[in-house]
């Protein structure tokens, strides 16, 4: 025997307590797929290491010597101090592997790296510690990640199997459930941690009896339950094994897809980052007709080229900027919010897809108040691509409509007669009523026209449609009026 009974009962005390000395010293974290050299001597006889397993993981564990004359031992502890794993020597070499350990419950785990002898031995030198995610037990119970499949039975004795998963919010997940053998028709479920069902699923059109559920937006960070059973459930009478497959799908993620859009209010900040994978990013708000707004984007870290899209709720695009924030910062100054609903804001980089910019970012949308705040109650609101009818006679002699425009629309306003003998005349007046231009016969006969005017300034503007007081001919004028308020594009 290499150690005797007095030496073991010495060892095992001190493993015992690693769990608690573990926590008081420095905590290392190891994970999936990484891998840690450190080294064990007089002064350091042994390494302890945690990782956050999950019911059901298959992993395995490789221990070696890199150097000196170390012996190394490896034990695998949970939090309550007990031993899950331990050995010295592996198929007569010094070095230390686990090929398969099934993780019991989801919960931090402790990996400690000794000597043999641990305080008491005398072997010293370098290891290499590489911890290894290999897979996840079939078991009902078992915790899967994204990308995991996993194959079970649905039978008249386990009509019903269940696993979980770890979900954040703006995640969008598939589930598949496919049958494998015997008559089975699957049937799947997904329930959150109040017990509700979220989404379910019998039949896929075209994929004969399996069950998927395609692009299931998570709205709240949590874990989530899977049930897998078959049509009847309980009281069906398909049997047979399944194949069970929970994945991410693409642009999953808060933020990446319009599905899964950040909220953001009226003057929040907001740190994003793009990068060369994930080049937008969407955000979404209410807002209500003829609200103004403004949308800033300026870039941090990195060499963004920042660049701003307004989408409406069909993610139809109403405007975009590149760079009027200054340098490479994006901005949309005063937006006119053209009906009440949910808008996107697309916070991405110059040419998209095809850009080569990365970086982060700050995003902040702001409210300017109404557009037609300080306009006469009295006064109509129209807008580009408006027709309006309306009389002009002795009561009324005068009829004024007010519209927001933006520097460098180039409009065009015609006021043609409907019926009795009205000589139409229109004029377009600045926020303060004055008569920026005017026309009388413009429009042929005696129907008014002012063609292609373009707005000096960006804000409210008036249309008055009026009738010709000139001094030949009737002043006064009667009748029916057709107005048209156009932009005109190149």
């Amino acid at each position: 025997m290499r150690l005797s009974v007095r030496l073991l009962v010495v060892i095992f005390t001190l493993l015992l307590n690693v769990p608690a000395l573990a926590q008081e010293e420095s905590e290392t974290g190891v994970f999936y797929g990484g891998i840690i050299t450190g080294d064990i001597n007089n002064a350091n006889p042994r390494s302890v290491y945690y990782f956050d397993g999950l019911r059901g993981d298959v992993i395995s564990i490789n221990l070696q010597a890199l150097s000196g004359d170390l012996d190394p031992v490896l034990t695998v502890m949970d939090s309550g101090g007990s031993v899950l794993y331990s050995a010295d020597d592996t198929d007569g070499s010094r070095n230390v592997f686990i090929d398969v350990l099934t993780i019991p419950q989801s919960a931090r785990y402790f990996v400690i790296v000794g000597r043999f002898g641990y305080a008491l031995g005398s072997t010293r030198g370098q290891f290499q510690l590489d911890v290894q995610r290999i897979g996840v037990s079939s078991a009902p119970g078992s915790a899967l990640r994204y990308g995991d499949s996993v194959i079970n039975t649905i039978d008249n004795m386990t009509p019903q199997v269940y696993y979980s998963f770890r979900a954040e919010r703006g995640d969008i997940v598939n589930i598949k459930m496919q049958r494998n053998s015997g008559d089975l028709d699957p049937y799947l479920q997904v329930v959150d941690s109040n017990a509700f069902v979220i989404a379910d699923n019998d039949d896929v059109p075209g994929s004969g009896l399996d069950a998927e559920i395609i692009g299931l937006l998570i709205e709240r960070s949590g874990t989530y339950i899977v049930k897998a059973t078959r049509y009847g459930e309980v009281a069906g009478i398909s049997t047979g094994q399944f194949i069970l497959t929970v994945e991410e799908a693409d642009n999953s993620g808060l933020g990446n897809s319009p599905q899964a859009a950040i909220p953001i209010t009226f003057n929040e900040v907001i740190t994003g980052e793009l990068t060369m994978r994930s080049f937008t990013q969407y955000y979404r708000f209410e807002a209500f007709q003829n609200d103004l707004i403004s949308v800033r984007m300026e870039r941090g870290r990195g060499g963004l080229d920042a660049f701003l899209v307004i989408a409406d709720a069909n993610l139809q695009e109403l405007t975009s900027d590149d760079d009027s924030g200054g340098g490479q910062n994006a901005k949309i100054e005063s937006f006119l919010i053209p009906a009440d609903g949910t808008y996107y804001i697309l916070a991405t980089r110059f040419d998209r897809d095809t850009g080569t910019t990365a970086g982060t970012y700050d995003i902040e949308l702001q409210s300017l108040g109404n557009a037609f705040d300080g306009v006469p109650a009295d006064v109509q609101r129209i807008s580009y691509g408006t027709s309006v009818t309306g009389r002009i006679d002795e009561v009324t002699p005068e009829v004024r409509f007010a519209f927001w425009g933006v520097q460098g629309d180039a409009i065009t306003v015609s006021l043609n007669r409907g019926d009795g003998n009205l000589d139409p005349l229109v004029q377009i007046q600045d926020s303060a009523g004055n008569v920026v231009r005017e026309d009388d016969d413009g429009g042929g006969g005696k129907n008014a026209r002012i063609a292609r005017y373009e707005l000096p300034t960006t804000g409210i503007y008036y249309v008055r449609a009026t009738r010709y007081g000139g001094d030949t001919g009737d002043p006064n004028t009667r009748g029916s009026f057709i107005l048209v308020l156009a932009r005109v594009f190149r």
